[in-house]
């Protein structure tokens, strides 16, 4: 919801808790136990910033936040909390596009195997440093002689062809292990098995479709994109770099903006977690030079999981606006994790933060938000306020309306199969066949020609033996007895 002050209002102490748009691209953390409200508060934030005319996106794990496509109804809760705020929710529907990679409850999200990379397909393939440099040095080589990656069996095709010619680039590239590439073969086969194949290739989705506005009931609001995460969360890695792929493109396609009133776009990113668990250094580097980066872009990023300490620090330390939701404390670890959430707030004289961490409800929060200055303020202990939207997913009809409504689906329903690596490696394969079957061939062919000349020869050989006997042979005999009678009778008159 945003107020009279175009500031969005978010929550309610015994004051209303409102986020400094201007300060919204200082990034932002929703956290707390499962069942504490984090869904709910990430619907009530991504509403009000599409009040604010600001798109966002967001990863639905269950299908609850697609109810932003509908206005909410009054309810007896809702009720109370309007009396208790001394407030009127506006109930209302949000302009919405659903998404989902493997194009079943959304129009489908394709990224070519060129612009995912080697470091995020390292991380889902969890392939080891030696296996990353020779899919670097693949990459590389493709890149040369511009063999463009677009879908797996292009990168799969690449592998081939590389592995059998390794010794041809080991001058440029280094050293092409075929254990390494084998190795690769068969994380590609696994990773085609979990539906991989759906997502890498064309058309490529163009994040300029994220930054959308549209006019409802007199009011600019920003597009809320939500992508359908139920499937792609059985593969935590692939989910998490999928995600990541996103947020980099994002960064590397927005200019600088410096400091604005408002941001140009959010980014919930949730089960954050899950970005974090066994990545490698060259991945949290990257992280967190995004992290830090984009906001000079004018996009907040905001995460989400279930605890904070499963941030990295230099993450985490960027995160200006927080919402704290209840935490459990079921062992040591736990404790201690408590107590160091509750010291990285500023202190409230009027109640214990370590203490009230375990004892808020479903719906209450401990916030802190950047003031004006970019100051955290003091914590507060509040409850959030309900989302204007449906709480709780819409049915499949409303979900298939929306999508066919949508400008994208023609855009991107159908996959494009181009002239590519796997295309241009098969045809160079067959030209060097055709070229192995024409020497083959020339080599036969001098083959047959030099037997016929030594026929030939043989034949001649023969001939000229034959005339030599038949006609040659008798006439220097005749002579030879001529000349012997001559030289008898010659002797025979000497006597």
């Amino acid at each position: 919801m945003v107020n009279n002050d175009n500031k969005l209002y978010v929550a309610h102490s015994d004051h209303p808790l409102v986020l400094e748009p201007k300060m919204a691209n200082r990034h932002g953390l929703i956290a707390g136990a499962t069942g504490t409200g984090k869904t709910v508060s990430l619907q009530v934030l991504a509403e009000s910033f599409s009040d604010l005319g600001v798109p966002c996106f967001m990863a639905d794990m269950k299908g609850d936040l697609s109810g932003v496509y509908k206005a909410g109804t009054l309810t007896k809760f809702i009720e109370k909390r309007q009396n208790e705020f001394g407030v009127t929710f506006d109930f209302q529907p949000y302009p919405v596009q659903f998404f989902d990679v493997y194009g079943e409850q959304g129009h489908p999200m394709r990224v070519t195997v060129k612009s995912f990379g080697v470091l995020l397909f390292s991380r889902i393939m969890s392939l080891t440093d030696t296996q990353e440099g020779v899919l670097t040095a693949v990459f590389r080589i493709c890149e040369d002689k511009n063999l463009p990656l677009d879908d797996l069996k292009d990168l799969r095709a690449a592998l081939n062809y590389i592995g059998q010619n390794a010794k041809e680039f080991q001058t440029d590239y280094g050293n092409i292990s075929s254990v390494s590439v084998g190795a690769i073969q068969r994380n590609l086969l696994a990773l085609e098995e979990q539906g991989g194949d759906q997502f890498f290739g064309l058309p490529e989705f163009k994040i300029d479709d994220f930054f959308v506005t549209e006019r409802m009931h007199d009011i600019k609001k920003g597009m809320i994109n939500i992508l359908a995460a139920d499937k792609l969360y059985n593969n935590p890695k692939l989910y998490s770099a999928f995600l990541m792929w996103l947020l980099t493109s994002i960064y590397n396609k927005l200019p600088e903006k410096g400091d604005q009133d408002k941001p140009e776009f959010i980014f919930f990113f949730d089960e954050a977690h899950l970005l974090f668990d066994d990545a490698s250094k060259a991945l949290l580097d990257q992280i967190e030079k995004v992290v830090r980066l984009i906001r000079s872009k004018g996009v907040g990023v905001y995460f989400i999981t279930q605890n904070p300490m499963d941030i990295p620090e230099n993450v985490l330390g960027q995160l200006g606006n927080k919402i704290q939701h209840a935490l459990r404390a079921f062992t040591p670890k736990d404790q201690k994790s408590i107590k160091a959430v509750a010291q990285s707030f500023r202190t409230n004289e009027a109640f214990n933060t370590e203490k009230a961490l375990l004892e808020l409800e479903t719906g209450e929060a401990l916030i802190s938000f950047l003031d004006e200055k970019g100051a955290p303020s003091i914590v507060e202990r509040a409850k959030m306020l309900c989302p204007q939207g449906q709480i709780g997913p819409i049915t499949d009809e409303e979900r298939k309306k929306a999508i066919k409504e949508s400008g994208l689906e023609r855009e991107y329903r159908e996959t494009e199969d181009r002239r590519s690596a796997y295309e241009m490696l098969i045809d160079e394969a067959k030209e060097k066949e055709k070229e192995k079957a024409k020497e083959q061939a020339a080599k036969e062919e001098e083959k047959r020609k030099k037997e016929e000349a030594k026929a030939s020869s043989k034949v001649t050989k023969k001939s000229s033996n034959g005339i030599f006997n038949k006609i040659l042979v008798p006439v220097i005999k005749s002579f030879l007895n001529k000349w012997l009678n001559n030289f008898l009778k010659t002797n025979k008159k000497r006597r």
